[in-house]
């Protein structure tokens, strides 16, 4: 048994491709599902301009969650990212201070 490039397996019989399946699952608030799948299909065929891919497809399936919503990872780190600038503001005006005790 051989390996050749791009996941192709060269044997004594023929030739057999390998593939690997990605799956992933996205959860959005249901008024924006359309413009989600709406950007992931035009990424798709971006892709696959690239990129050789074969099936797949997008489903959607509506369901109701009675918890309360959690933070998004996006909204996570701009909670972060504020947290660094309020800290950055407190240690600049600690800075300031001390210099000015200085001069």
């Amino acid at each position: 048994m051989l390996w050749g490039g791009a996941g192709i397996r060269l044997e004594a019989g023929g030739i057999e491709m390998l593939y690997k399946r990605i799956n992933l699952e996205l959860i959005v608030v249901a008024d924006e599902a359309d413009a989600v799948v709406a950007e992931l299909n035009a990424a798709l065929d971006r892709m696959e301009e690239m990129h050789t891919l074969f099936g797949g497809g997008i489903e959607t399936v509506a369901f109701e969650h009675s918890g309360t919503r959690k933070r998004s990872a996006l909204a996570h780190t701009m909670a972060a990212g504020e947290t660094v600038a309020a800290a950055l503001r407190a240690a600049r005006e600690s800075v300031t201070v001390a210099l000015r005790a200085v001069i």
